[in-house]
Formats: C-alpha cells, sequence, structure tokens
C-alpha cells in the first residue's frame, strides 16, 4: 500500500482536512481504524489524488490537491472547459482532478499551456498588470529581415492601440522568436499582419521560467516540486499543501504523459 514516491503521508492528509492532529491521526492508523480506499492504512501510506480515506467507517470529506499541469497543446485543440466542443482542451487530457486552463492559445496555435485548480495561481498569471513573460516561436510566409524585427520589437499599432515594445530575434530564414509581456487577442498574428506577414506556424515554448521542455505534442505533465514551488515564490503566493504540482517531486522525465483523446487516437 506504501507509495514512497508519491501522494502525501496518511498522517498530514488528516491533520490537513481538520480530521486530527498528527499524533492522534498515528493512534488511529495503529489502532487500524483508518482506510485507504478498501485498504487498511498503515504508518507512513500515502494518499494519492482521487483515492478515498475513511476514519472509523466516515469517509474524509474529499478536497483536491493543488494541481499544476504543463500541456504541449497541439494544433486544433481549443483551450476551453466547456464541454460542448468537441476538441476542448479539458476533454483531451483527461485528467482525473478537475483543472481549467490559464489563459488561452488559438485554436491554429500550439505549444505551451498551464492547466490547474488553484485560483491565486491563475488570477495573477492572468492579470495583464503582473506582465510575465511568455516566449513564442512563429515561422511566416516570407523572409524574416532586420527591419521587420526592429519595427516588430518596437511596437505595433493593432487593435486601437500599440503593442508594448518586446524582444524579437531572428531564427532562420523564415522563423523568429518573440517575448511579450502582453495579451491581446491574436497578437502575433495581428503585429504580423500589419507587416504584410502570414503566420504559418505559432508555438509557445515558455511561460515565466516554465518550459516545453522534451513535451510532444499532445503530452503534458505534471510540475515538479521545484517549478511549483519557484512559481508560487515568483508570484508571491503561499504554499498551502505538500500535494503541489500533482507529482510530488518527481523529475519531469519521470512524469510525462499523453493527453486521453491522443491515446484513443494512437
Amino acid at each position: 500500500m506504501s507509495n514512497e514516491n508519491g501522494g502525501i503521508r496518511i498522517n498530514k492528509y488528516l491533520s490537513e482536512y481538520g480530521v486530527c492532529s498528527r499524533r492522534e491521526a498515528d493512534r488511529l492508523i495503529a489502532s487500524g481504524q483508518v482506510y485507504i480506499g478498501d485498504k487498511k492504512a498503515e504508518m507512513g501510506d500515502r494518499v494519492l489524488p482521487g483515492q478515498k480515506v475513511r476514519v472509523k467507517g466516515v469517509s474524509v470529506k474529499e478536497k483536491d490537491p493543488e494541481v499544476l499541469l504543463i500541456f504541449n497543446k497541439p494544433r486544433g485543440v481549443v483551450c476551453t472547459s466547456q464541454k460542448k466542443d468537441r476538441n476542448n482542451i479539458i476533454d483531451h487530457i483527461g485528467y482525473p482532478v478537475r483543472v481549467y486552463p490559464i489563459g488561452r492559445l488559438d485554436q491554429d496555435s500550439e505549444g505551451l499551456i498551464l492547466l490547474t485548480n488553484c485560483g491565486p495561481l491563475a488570477n495573477m498569471l492572468t492579470h495583464p498588470s503582473f506582465r510575465h513573460e511568455k516566449e513564442y516561436v512563429v515561422r511566416v510566409d516570407r523572409p524574416v529581415t532586420d527591419d521587420f524585427l526592429k519595427r516588430m520589437g518596437a511596437g505595433v499599432p493593432i487593435l486601437g492601440t500599440r503593442t508594448n515594445p518586446c524582444t524579437v530575434r531572428k531564427r532562420g530564414e523564415r522563423e523568429f522568436s518573440i517575448i511579450l509581456t502582453q495579451g491581446m487577442n491574436r497578437q502575433i498574428r495581428r503585429m504580423c499582419e500589419y507587416f504584410g506577414y502570414r503566420v504559418l506556424r505559432l508555438r509557445r515554448i515558455r511561460i515565466m521560467e516554465i518550459t516545453l521542455g522534451d513535451l510532444q505534442p499532445g503530452q503534458y505533465r505534471e510540475a515538479t516540486r521545484r517549478e511549483w514551488s519557484m512559481l508560487k515564490k515568483q508570484l508571491h503566493i503561499q504554499n498551502k499543501s505538500e500535494n503541489n504540482g500533482g507529482n510530488h517531486g518527481r523529475s519531469s522525465s519521470e512524469n510525462k504523459r499523453t493527453g486521453a483523446k491522443a491515446k484513443r487516437s494512437r
């Protein structure tokens, strides 16, 4: 029953859920009055997301752990939690805990998007006043010139305003990277259109210090404990649970999973 690689220790779980102190939890466990699922709990056992816990025959009220998912969104997936959309991101991933996307990527765009059930984290990452960096790689329909890079970086008049100055670098004959600190609707596509360029592929590769790494399109992973803690520290959000991130400290290479719809389409 014991799982050393994940979850939250049963005594801490009972304490955080307000059942009893850790010391009292140890006593209840030792006397055989605590169950995880259908199995009697033992000292050191851990509770994983979705598992049911009973104390003296009474179920502990379920409370989802805080989760942060890092997803490589394929083109065509819609960043909405509305089930009526056949290609919605929630069904595509099929994660057992209810999460929602932080911000969005256009249906035709791809790459890094975060999903969570932590309201303060989502609010801090999406509020325009915080100006968090997001980096994209863009492929266009004609050669990227120095003049184009300079003018893109200086700010472009779109949607009745002017975009903030940003960092733009050439990556190939028809490819460049751009780092934004604002999130206007279809911003990069509109900026390119202003100069007569058409975007062929748009991929987000970084949000603050979190990157795609080697995640393939359709794959996701849970944030490592280090990533979660770093993000909360940068955003000045207090840690409330040892259960942070969902994967409880495993390395990202051990942690990759393919979304449910992608699995079914194989």
